[in-house]
């Protein structure tokens, strides 16, 4: 039996595998048609390999995906003091302005 954690990477290996043999079949089909004679294969021919390369590309994507990332905008303690720097700046502004700010929501 496969283990949960492995069957996602072998789909998008299967995946993979299968948009390729698509595409590389395709390409043979039309290059062989458009050598023949018939003009409107040579689009297909560079349409199949961009096709292939596209699949490539969304699966690295999704094998690496589920990894996490880190960003100085998830820390709430970096949220917390910009927020702090602005309700600094409007207790300023009102200061200045001679009013008094709104009461804002209980936290």
């Amino acid at each position: 039996m496969v283990k949960p954690q492995t069957k996602k990477p072998l789909s998008v290996h299967l995946g993979l595998v299968i948009a390729e043999a698509i595409c590389i079949s395709a390409f043979v089909l039309e290059i062989s048609r458009a050598l023949s004679g018939n003009t409107l294969s040579w689009a297909y021919v560079f349409e199949w390999p961009i096709l292939g390369g596209y699949a490539v590309f969304m699966w690295r994507k999704l094998l690496h995906d589920d990894q996490p990332t880190t960003s100085p905008f998830d820390d709430d303690a970096y949220e917390d003091a910009r927020l702090a720097a602005y309700n600094d700046y409007l207790a300023r502004v009102h200061e200045a302005a001679g009013t008094e700010p709104p009461e804002g929501p209980k936290r």
